[in-house]
């Protein structure tokens, strides 16, 4: 499915990314890794994987940009970015959401995001293709309440992933997963409230990373070849359960 690319996961030390780093290389593909430092999760995954890895805060656009550059120096290249990288806001009342939390959410979330694809993009220009995979959330279609920041962080990844793949085709194909409830470090911030919620999705529980991994690396394969611009929303049936 994926013999032959190299594929940047952003945010691949734990969950989703980590699921789709593993999920990659069982496909065949080189993988990079990447994480905001060297910690013990992304170098075990690097001695697991038997692969390279990156490190790049994703405030810092300079670091990202040389991150980037050491991906495509220790591979050759960069078929396919897939953007785990994100984080959620830890309060979830809108009315003690302070700017710093605000600002934070979406220097992660969106400009992360924008700075791996503005470091990307070039090469893929120069070698004649690519393909980006972006990561947004069910919350951002106001499917789900509270969270205010993380939400309207998600919603501006979906708006983001259609403006590039008008911008860059037919070159570059972007895409994006909204992943639904899934069991990943995020779960610790979750209260009853939501994991009641998790229960009424038709399919009745909580999604594993790997099935989330399952969808991004169709989007990130020629098997999507004819797809650019759309999101795919995978959430058990939760959309549309009257939840």
């Amino acid at each position: 499915m994926l013999e032959g690319k190299t594929i940047l996961i952003t945010g691949s030390s734990r969950g989703i990314g980590g699921a789709t780093a593993r999920l990659a290389a069982q496909y065949g593909a080189t993988v990079v890794l990447h994480g905001r430092d060297m910690n013990e999760e992304l170098k075990a995954l690097a001695a697991e994987l038997k692969t390279h890895a990156v490190t790049a805060d994703v405030h810092d656009d300079a670091a990202v940009r040389t991150a980037v550059e050491e991906a495509i120096v220790k591979t050759g290249r960069v078929d396919a970015l897939i953007n785990c990288a994100g984080i959620t806001n830890p309060q979830s009342e809108f009315l003690k959401q302070t700017d710093e939390e605000w600002k934070d959410v979406f220097d992660v979330n969106v400009l992360g995001t924008v700075r791996f694809c503005r470091a990307v993009i070039p090469h893929m220009q120069v070698k004649g293709g690519g393909r980006i995979v972006n990561i947004s959330s069910i919350r951002g279609y106001g499917i789900t309440s509270s969270r205010a920041a993380y939400s309207a962080s998600k919603a501006a990844i979906i708006n983001l992933t259609a403006t590039l793949a008008r911008e860059f085709a037919p070159v570059i194909a972007v895409n994006a997963v909204s992943p639904g409830f899934t069991d990943t470090e995020m779960t610790k911030t979750w209260n009853e409230e939501t994991w009641a919620k998790v229960k009424r999705a038709l399919l009745g529980r909580i999604a594993r990373p790997e099935e989330i991994a399952e969808a991004i690396l169709f989007l990130a394969s020629d098997r999507a070849s004819f797809m650019t611009g759309q999101t795919i929303l995978v959430d058990g049936g939760y959309s549309i359960s009257g939840g």
